[in-house]
C-alpha cells in the first residue's frame, strides 16, 4: 500500500466514512496563524464574467461555509421591489406579474448605491432606480396572407425585459448609463399578449440582500465540495482496468499503452464508490477526500463578476469579526 502524506483526509470505505469531520476541521490545539499563513492558498482554476472555479486550500470547513452563506444571503444587489400597475389587461394577474419582474436580474452595481432608509416612502438618486414598461399589443396591418405565426399577425405579442426603459432620477444620468443599470439579459420573457392587452407599469428597484428575498442574491449558485483523491494500491490491467475505469466519472481513470489503469484526474470524480461492487478490484483502490481543500464554484447572475462577489463576502465576514471583537471589548 502506498504511503500517504499527512494531509487531513476522509476515507470513503465500502460501508462507512472513516475519519469523518466530527470536529468540523477545528482541532483543539491553539490557533497558529503562522502555520495557517504557510498552508493557506487560493488557486483560481477558471474564471470569466459569469462563472468562477477556484480552490481554497488549508482552511477549516466553518470558514468555507461562511463564505458560501454570505455570498448567497448577505452580498447585496439591486432588484425591483415595487411595481406600480397603472394598467394591466393581460391574462397575467398583477401579483404574478410583479413577482416575475422582481426576479429579473439588473446590471446595476450595488456598490454604487446606498440602502434605502427604513420607513422611507420616496427614493432618491442614491438609493433607487426607476423603470417604466409600457407595451400595447395590436394587429399587424402589414401581415402576410395565410400566415398563422404570431410574429406575423401581431405587434408586441411578446413582452421582453429589453422593453423596460430606465427613468433617470436627479443626477443619475451623468453617473450611470442605460446599459449599466438595465436588465442583465434583454430576452427574458415577461408576458405574452394579444390585441387589446396592454401593460403600463412603473418599476422601482432598490438595494437589498438575499436574506430578505432571494431576488437580491447576486449568485445563481455558490457551492463547494472537498477535493477527491484516488490512490491505486496495486496494478490493475486487462479487463479489470476497463471495469475500474467504468466505476468512476469520465476522465478520472485512464488506461496506458500497456493496458494498465492509472489515475488521470481525480478532481472531477463524484465519489460514487461503485468500485466496491466488484470483488476483483475493490481492494485495489483507496478513495478519500482532502478535508481542508475546498473546490468552490460561483455563478453570478450578471450584476457583479464572481471574483468581486467572493471579495465582497470576505469584506463582510471581516466586518462581522470586527464588530464581534468590538462588542467583546466593551462587554
Amino acid at each position: 500500500m502506498p504511503k500517504l502524506d499527512e494531509k487531513p483526509r476522509v476515507f470513503l470505505e465500502e460501508f462507512r466514512v472513516k475519519n469523518a469531520a466530527e470536529d468540523y476541521g477545528l482541532a483543539d490545539d491553539k490557533w497558529d496563524f503562522s502555520k495557517f499563513k504557510e498552508r493557506f492558498r487560493i488557486v483560481i482554476i477558471k474564471m470569466d464574467n459569469l462563472e468562477m472555479e477556484f480552490d481554497l486550500i488549508g482552511i477549516q470547513p466553518a470558514f468555507a461555509n461562511a463564505f458560501r452563506r454570505i455570498m448567497l444571503s448577505e452580498v447585496p444587489s439591486m432588484a425591483i421591489e415595487k411595481v406600480m400597475i397603472k394598467n394591466n389587461t393581460s391574462i397575467i394577474q398583477d401579483e404574478i406579474l410583479a413577482h416575475r419582474l422582481g426576479l429579473i436580474p439588473l446590471k446595476a452595481d450595488p456598490r454604487l448605491f446606498e440602502y434605502r432608509p427604513v420607513g422611507a416612502t420616496e427614493g432618491t438618486e442614491f438609493d433607487t432606480l426607476e423603470f417604466s414598461l409600457k407595451v400595447k399589443c395590436t394587429l399587424n396591418k402589414t401581415q402576410t396572407k395565410d400566415s398563422f405565426r404570431p410574429e406575423d399577425l401581431y405587434e408586441n405579442h411578446s413582452v421582453y425585459s429589453s422593453q423596460m426603459k430606465w427613468l433617470s432620477i436627479g443626477n443619475q444620468g451623468s453617473v450611470h448609463k442605460d446599459n449599466d443599470v438595465g436588465p442583465v439579459h434583454g430576452d427574458i420573457l415577461i408576458s405574452k399578449m394579444r390585441p387589446g392587452h396592454e401593460l403600463d407599469l412603473h418599476l422601482v428597484a432598490i438595494k437589498g440582500i438575499g436574506r430578505d428575498h432571494a431576488k437580491f442574491s447576486p449568485v445563481a449558485t455558490a457551492t463547494y465540495r472537498l477535493l477527491p483523491e484516488i490512490t491505486l494500491t496495486q496494478e490493475v490491467n486487462g479487463g479489470d482496468a476497463t471495469l475500474l475505469q467504468s466505476c468512476f466519472s469520465p476522465g478520472v481513470i485512464g488506461i496506458d499503452s500497456n493496458g494498465c489503469a492509472y489515475v488521470k484526474d481525480a478532481r472531477y470524480d463524484s465519489c460514487s464508490r461503485n468500485v466496491y461492487r466488484y470483488d476483483s478490484i475493490k481492494n485495489s483502490v483507496i478513495l478519500s477526500r482532502i478535508r481542508d481543500h475546498f473546490i468552490f464554484n460561483v455563478e453570478s447572475v450578471g450584476a457583479m463578476a464572481p471574483h468581486v462577489i467572493f471579495t465582497e463576502s470576505i469584506k463582510i465576514l471581516r466586518d462581522k469579526c470586527k464588530t464581534l471583537l468590538d462588542e467583546l471589548s466593551n462587554f
